[in-house]
């Protein structure tokens, strides 16, 4: 649990540095995330850390949010407006307050579930989850949404072997990004072999597979979060089964999202 609430926190450090090197403008700029504002993600990311600690410490309290996102749901069907939803209800009057809020929230996140059995079931909008698989579920969260502010700005990131943990994740979505889509879930699944930023090897699954995706670890959490297309990206992707999977892989809760279109977010 350490480890993850770690990397969190160090993933928190630099988005906030990059954030406050916004200017106004940008900061109201959209990005090529849905066209939400680098303000629209700082919220979005505020909000479900408070939701993260309100499903283990305040049930009324994430029923009452729950209800709310419901609503939201049904009567907006864009998810533009959606998120701008959820920006009025923290009532935050400008973004220093905003970042000065989120990064207090985020805090009291991770010194929760330092605390917290990492087994422990937590609710969630789908099925409950692990408290450690929910610490890793945010993330990647925090991981991939800042990439649309990294992008907006263009600026390269720096990556480390924490996003050993996102893979792990994109690995293990195989059989649900399927099941998401109401697809047929196939029968074997594709070895994966990654290079780590530091240049270590990580492998997944049998090595005899006739399928397989090999390259950076960077690039597969790209994918896996539809922050890139699998074309936009160096990965070796042989078979068609590890073909499909890429071109639609989806590692976060929710409806089945697409990834974006070529050469849009590369």
């Amino acid at each position: 649990m350490k480890e993850v609430i770690s990397a969190i926190r160090k993933e928190v450090i630099m988005l906030n540095e990059l954030a406050m090197s916004l200017n106004s403008e940008q900061w109201q700029s959209p990005t090529k995330f849905k066209a939400w504002t680098p303000e629209i993600i700082i919220s979005h990311l505020y909000y479900f850390d408070l939701m993260t600690v309100y499903s283990l410490n305040k049930p009324e309290k994430f029923d009452e949010e729950a209800k709310f996102l419901l609503s939201a749901y049904v009567k907006i069907k864009q998810s533009l407006p959606r998120a701008q939803k959820v920006l009025e209800r923290l009532k935050t009057s400008n973004y220093q307050e905003l970042m000065e809020a989120w990064l207090v929230g985020n805090n009291l996140m991770c010194e929760v579930f330092l605390k917290t059995d990492p087994k422990e079931r937590c609710r969630w909008f789908g099925p409950d989850m692990g408290a450690r698989m929910f610490m890793t579920a945010r993330y990647m969260e925090t991981w991939s949404h800042s990439q649309a502010i990294y992008d907006l700005i263009n600026f390269q990131r720096d990556y480390s072997d924490d996003i050993k943990n996102i893979v792990n994740i994109g690995v293990k979505t195989f059989e649900w990004t399927y099941i998401n889509r109401q697809l047929e879930v196939p029968k074997s699944k594709p070895y994966i072999q990654l290079t780590s930023p530091s240049g270590k090897k990580w492998e997944w699954n049998d090595h005899t597979s006739d399928n397989s995706v090999v390259g950076l670890a960077s690039d597969f959490c790209h994918v896996v979060t539809q922050n890139r297309n699998i074309v936009d990206t160096n990965l070796e992707v042989q078979g068609e089964i590890a073909e499909h999977w890429m071109s639609i892989a989806q590692c976060f809760a929710g409806d089945p999202e697409d990834p974006p279109k070529i050469g849009y977010r590369v």
